[in-house]
Protein backbone atom coordinates (compact mmCIF):
# COMPACT_ATOMS: atom_id res chain seq x y z
CA UNK A 1 0.00 0.00 0.00
CA UNK A 2 1.27 3.45 -0.91
CA UNK A 3 -0.74 5.28 0.90
CA UNK A 4 0.58 8.74 1.25
CA UNK A 5 -0.48 8.91 5.50
CA UNK A 6 1.37 9.87 8.07
CA UNK A 7 2.68 7.29 10.86
CA UNK A 8 1.02 9.89 13.43
CA UNK A 9 -1.55 10.79 11.57
CA UNK A 10 -3.38 7.54 11.86
CA UNK A 11 -6.95 7.44 13.05
CA UNK A 12 -7.43 8.60 16.94
CA UNK A 13 -7.01 5.30 18.88
CA UNK A 14 -9.37 5.11 21.90
CA UNK A 15 -6.60 4.08 24.08
CA UNK A 16 -2.73 5.00 24.44
CA UNK A 17 -1.62 1.72 23.60
CA UNK A 18 -3.80 1.56 20.41
CA UNK A 19 -2.19 4.32 19.23
CA UNK A 20 1.31 2.54 19.92
CA UNK A 21 0.13 -0.39 17.81
CA UNK A 22 -1.15 1.56 14.78
CA UNK A 23 1.88 3.58 14.41
CA UNK A 24 3.96 -0.01 14.90
CA UNK A 25 7.56 -1.04 16.30
CA UNK A 26 10.71 0.35 14.42
CA UNK A 27 12.19 -2.78 14.10
CA UNK A 28 15.37 -1.24 11.33
CA UNK A 29 16.53 1.82 9.89
CA UNK A 30 18.29 1.86 6.29
CA UNK A 31 20.59 4.67 5.21
CA UNK A 32 19.53 6.34 1.65
CA UNK A 33 23.19 6.88 -0.60
CA UNK A 34 22.72 10.95 -0.81
CA UNK A 35 21.08 11.39 2.30
CA UNK A 36 17.93 10.50 4.08
CA UNK A 37 16.65 7.08 5.60
CA UNK A 38 14.21 4.44 5.37
CA UNK A 39 12.11 2.97 8.21
CA UNK A 40 10.96 -0.75 8.87
CA UNK A 41 7.67 -0.93 11.10
CA UNK A 42 6.37 -3.74 12.53
CA UNK A 43 2.63 -4.27 13.21
CA UNK A 44 2.38 -7.61 14.73
CA UNK A 45 3.26 -9.92 11.90
CA UNK A 46 3.35 -7.83 8.88
CA UNK A 47 6.00 -5.02 8.20
CA UNK A 48 5.79 -1.45 6.21
CA UNK A 49 8.40 0.43 4.71
CA UNK A 50 8.70 4.32 4.93
CA UNK A 51 10.47 7.34 4.60
CA UNK A 52 9.68 9.87 6.77
CA UNK A 53 6.01 10.56 6.87
CA UNK A 54 5.17 8.22 3.34
CA UNK A 55 4.36 4.80 3.69
CA UNK A 56 6.17 2.95 0.39
CA UNK A 57 5.20 -0.36 0.41
CA UNK A 58 3.80 -3.03 3.13
CA UNK A 59 3.65 -6.86 3.37
CA UNK A 60 -0.33 -6.90 3.18
CA UNK A 61 -1.03 -5.24 0.18
CA UNK A 62 1.23 -6.32 -2.94
CA UNK A 63 -1.42 -6.55 -5.57
CA UNK A 64 0.30 -3.91 -7.78
CA UNK A 65 3.77 -4.26 -7.37
CA UNK A 66 2.78 -8.22 -8.35
CA UNK A 67 1.01 -6.39 -11.59
CA UNK A 68 3.89 -4.69 -12.74
CA UNK A 69 5.63 -7.84 -13.59
CA UNK A 70 2.60 -9.47 -14.50
CA UNK A 71 1.47 -7.48 -17.57
CA UNK A 72 5.24 -7.22 -18.23
CA UNK A 73 5.26 -11.09 -18.69
CA UNK A 74 2.24 -11.00 -20.62
CA UNK A 75 2.83 -8.51 -22.93
CA UNK A 76 6.31 -9.99 -23.89
CA UNK A 77 5.65 -13.76 -23.76
CA UNK A 78 8.55 -15.68 -25.56
CA UNK A 79 10.43 -12.62 -26.03
CA UNK A 80 11.25 -11.89 -22.40
CA UNK A 81 15.09 -13.49 -22.25
CA UNK A 82 16.39 -10.55 -19.93
CA UNK A 83 14.80 -8.01 -17.54
CA UNK A 84 16.32 -5.16 -15.10
CA UNK A 85 13.55 -4.56 -12.07
CA UNK A 86 14.96 -1.15 -10.13
CA UNK A 87 14.14 -1.08 -6.82
CA UNK A 88 14.12 -4.60 -4.82
CA UNK A 89 11.43 -3.38 -1.96
CA UNK A 90 9.88 -6.48 -0.45
CA UNK A 91 10.34 -8.68 -3.38
CA UNK A 92 6.96 -8.68 -4.55
CA UNK A 93 7.71 -7.73 -8.02
CA UNK A 94 11.19 -10.01 -8.15
CA UNK A 95 8.88 -13.28 -7.39
CA UNK A 96 6.22 -12.51 -9.26
CA UNK A 97 8.56 -11.91 -12.75
CA UNK A 98 10.25 -15.31 -10.81
CA UNK A 99 6.39 -17.26 -11.67
CA UNK A 100 6.35 -15.73 -15.17
CA UNK A 101 9.48 -16.17 -16.87
CA UNK A 102 11.08 -19.51 -17.87
CA UNK A 103 14.11 -21.31 -16.12
CA UNK A 104 16.43 -19.50 -19.06
CA UNK A 105 14.98 -16.01 -18.49
CA UNK A 106 17.62 -13.46 -16.65
CA UNK A 107 16.46 -10.96 -14.03
CA UNK A 108 18.65 -8.17 -13.04
CA UNK A 109 17.56 -6.52 -9.74
CA UNK A 110 19.17 -2.84 -9.03
CA UNK A 111 18.97 -1.74 -5.80
CA UNK A 112 20.76 1.68 -4.36
CA UNK A 113 20.40 1.07 -0.20
CA UNK A 114 22.35 -1.93 0.66
CA UNK A 115 20.36 -2.52 4.02
CA UNK A 116 17.21 -3.50 1.99
CA UNK A 117 18.85 -6.61 0.83
CA UNK A 118 19.70 -7.41 4.48
CA UNK A 119 16.06 -6.99 5.33
CA UNK A 120 14.96 -8.83 2.38
CA UNK A 121 17.61 -12.33 4.24
CA UNK A 122 16.31 -11.17 7.92
CA UNK A 123 13.12 -9.86 8.91
CA UNK A 124 11.24 -9.96 5.52
CA UNK A 125 12.67 -13.39 4.49
CA UNK A 126 9.06 -14.70 5.22
CA UNK A 127 7.95 -12.50 2.46
CA UNK A 128 10.99 -13.28 -0.19
CA UNK A 129 11.33 -17.12 0.26
CA UNK A 130 14.15 -18.25 -1.76
CA UNK A 131 14.04 -15.47 -4.21
CA UNK A 132 17.66 -14.18 -3.49
CA UNK A 133 18.74 -18.00 -4.22
CA UNK A 134 17.18 -18.15 -7.84
CA UNK A 135 19.89 -18.65 -9.90
CA UNK A 136 18.17 -16.33 -12.41
CA UNK A 137 18.29 -13.67 -10.18
CA UNK A 138 21.60 -11.40 -9.94
CA UNK A 139 21.42 -8.24 -6.99
CA UNK A 140 23.15 -5.53 -7.74
CA UNK A 141 24.05 -2.24 -5.22
CA UNK A 142 23.45 0.40 -7.77
CA UNK A 143 21.60 3.23 -9.14
CA UNK A 144 19.33 1.92 -11.64
CA UNK A 145 20.38 4.79 -13.66
CA UNK A 146 24.00 3.95 -14.04
CA UNK A 147 23.01 0.05 -14.75
CA UNK A 148 20.25 1.48 -17.61
CA UNK A 149 23.09 3.17 -19.38
CA UNK A 150 25.83 0.85 -19.57
CA UNK A 151 23.88 -1.29 -21.69
CA UNK A 152 22.28 -0.28 -25.00
CA UNK A 153 19.85 -2.78 -25.88
CA UNK A 154 20.57 -5.01 -23.06
CA UNK A 155 17.55 -5.54 -21.53
CA UNK A 156 13.63 -6.84 -22.96
CA UNK A 157 12.09 -5.16 -20.09
CA UNK A 158 12.99 -2.13 -17.47
CA UNK A 159 10.85 -2.30 -14.70
CA UNK A 160 10.70 0.95 -12.52
CA UNK A 161 9.07 0.66 -8.74
CA UNK A 162 12.00 3.15 -7.15
CA UNK A 163 9.25 6.05 -5.61
CA UNK A 164 6.31 6.68 -5.10
CA UNK A 165 6.18 7.60 -8.65
CA UNK A 166 7.68 9.56 -11.41
CA UNK A 167 9.44 11.73 -9.13
CA UNK A 168 12.38 11.88 -7.17
CA UNK A 169 10.54 11.31 -4.14
CA UNK A 170 13.22 8.66 -2.71
CA UNK A 171 16.36 10.10 -4.24
CA UNK A 172 16.44 13.65 -5.49
CA UNK A 173 18.85 12.05 -8.16
CA UNK A 174 15.79 9.61 -9.76
CA UNK A 175 14.33 12.61 -11.39
CA UNK A 176 16.98 11.79 -14.11
CA UNK A 177 14.80 8.22 -14.25
CA UNK A 178 11.71 9.81 -15.25
CA UNK A 179 12.74 13.11 -17.08
CA UNK A 180 12.92 12.87 -21.16
CA UNK A 181 16.60 12.48 -21.94
CA UNK A 182 16.28 9.60 -18.86
CA UNK A 183 13.35 8.13 -20.69
CA UNK A 184 15.49 8.47 -23.95
CA UNK A 185 18.14 6.62 -22.11
CA UNK A 186 15.46 3.75 -21.09
CA UNK A 187 14.47 3.45 -24.85
CA UNK A 188 18.02 2.84 -26.08
CA UNK A 189 18.70 0.38 -23.02
CA UNK A 190 15.69 -1.85 -24.62
CA UNK A 191 15.96 -4.19 -27.20
CA UNK A 192 13.58 -3.62 -30.69
CA UNK A 193 9.91 -4.62 -28.83
CA UNK A 194 11.10 -4.27 -25.64
CA UNK A 195 9.06 -2.54 -22.54
CA UNK A 196 9.61 0.00 -19.98
CA UNK A 197 6.66 -0.19 -16.93
CA UNK A 198 6.86 2.65 -14.18
CA UNK A 199 5.04 2.10 -11.34
CA UNK A 200 2.59 4.91 -9.56
CA UNK A 201 0.85 5.89 -6.97
CA UNK A 202 -1.26 8.27 -8.80
CA UNK A 203 -1.56 9.03 -12.56
CA UNK A 204 0.55 11.77 -14.50
CA UNK A 205 -0.66 12.95 -17.89
CA UNK A 206 2.80 14.70 -18.28
CA UNK A 207 4.53 11.39 -17.73
CA UNK A 208 2.44 10.25 -19.72
CA UNK A 209 3.41 12.47 -22.49
CA UNK A 210 6.77 12.04 -22.17
CA UNK A 211 6.93 8.16 -22.73
CA UNK A 212 4.86 9.01 -26.23
CA UNK A 213 7.74 11.65 -26.50
CA UNK A 214 10.93 9.38 -26.07
CA UNK A 215 9.93 7.02 -28.89
CA UNK A 216 7.44 4.88 -26.49
CA UNK A 217 4.01 3.44 -27.53
CA UNK A 218 2.46 3.41 -23.80
CA UNK A 219 -0.52 1.69 -22.41
CA UNK A 220 -1.74 3.02 -19.13
CA UNK A 221 -3.10 -0.16 -16.72
CA UNK A 222 -4.85 0.96 -13.40
CA UNK A 223 -4.62 -1.41 -10.36
CA UNK A 224 -7.53 -0.96 -7.66
CA UNK A 225 -6.93 -1.26 -4.07
CA UNK A 226 -8.48 -4.78 -2.73
CA UNK A 227 -7.42 -4.21 0.77
CA UNK A 228 -10.06 -3.02 2.78
CA UNK A 229 -7.13 -1.45 5.10
CA UNK A 230 -6.04 -0.06 1.95
CA UNK A 231 -9.06 1.13 0.08
CA UNK A 232 -10.07 3.98 2.73
CA UNK A 233 -7.21 5.88 2.08
CA UNK A 234 -6.02 5.99 -1.40
CA UNK A 235 -6.36 6.35 -5.25
CA UNK A 236 -5.81 3.64 -7.27
CA UNK A 237 -2.20 2.65 -8.54
CA UNK A 238 -1.48 3.25 -12.43
CA UNK A 239 1.29 1.15 -14.32
CA UNK A 240 2.40 2.68 -17.72
CA UNK A 241 3.78 -0.13 -19.95
CA UNK A 242 5.69 1.79 -22.68
CA UNK A 243 7.10 -0.68 -25.81
CA UNK A 244 9.97 0.53 -27.65
CA UNK A 245 8.69 -0.17 -31.76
Amino acid sequence: MRSRRLIAGLAVADTATDSREQRGILVDTADIPGGGQLHLVRHDEQFEIMFGDEQLMSSWDSLSEEALATLVCRHLGARAHRILIGGLGMGFTLNSARANLPASAEIVVSELVPTIVDWARGPLAFVFGDALSDPRVTIKIRDVHDVIVEEPEGYDAILLDVDNGPDGLINLANERLYCNWGLRAAHAALRPGGVLAVWSAYPDRSFFQRLINAGFTVEEHTIEPISAKTALDETPHVIWLAEKA
